[in-house]
């Protein structure tokens, strides 16, 4: 699957799941394990966890296995590899105080945001 291709998967799953403040990152020129980060904001670890888990299953369907996800229920930041894009779906605290927009974006130009909801 190319990359532009997966990346609008994601979005899309992330808008219609109702993620907030969907922040996508290009960070292809500042390093070498992923193309995208995708930022997204929940509501609650219910549906942090929920949206990451719909995005692995559309990506499933697509042939695209996830690589990894890390954190779960009670966890306030889930990570979802796809390999050429990261998810990082956080609650609205948690973006607060690790503001991985600020640290990514020096020189990665933000390629989309939007308030989904």
């Amino acid at each position: 699957m190319q990359t532009e291709a997966l990346l609008k998967i994601v979005q899309d799953v992330l808008d219609e799941r109702k993620g907030l403040y969907i922040t996508t990152l290009d960070v292809r020129n500042k390093t070498t394990f992923t193309d995208y980060m995708v930022l997204v904001t929940g509501t609650s670890d219910r549906h942090l966890k929920s949206m990451c888990d719909y995005v692995a299953s559309q990506c499933i369907e697509n042939g695209l296995q996830p690589l990894g996800i890390e954190g779960d229920l009670g966890s306030d930041w889930i990570l979802l590899d796809m390999g050429d894009v990261i998810v990082h779906a956080m609650t609205a605290q948690a973006r607060e105080h690790y503001q991985l927009e600020k640290l990514w974006s020096v020189d990665a130009p933000k390629t989309s945001e939007q308030l989904a909801g």
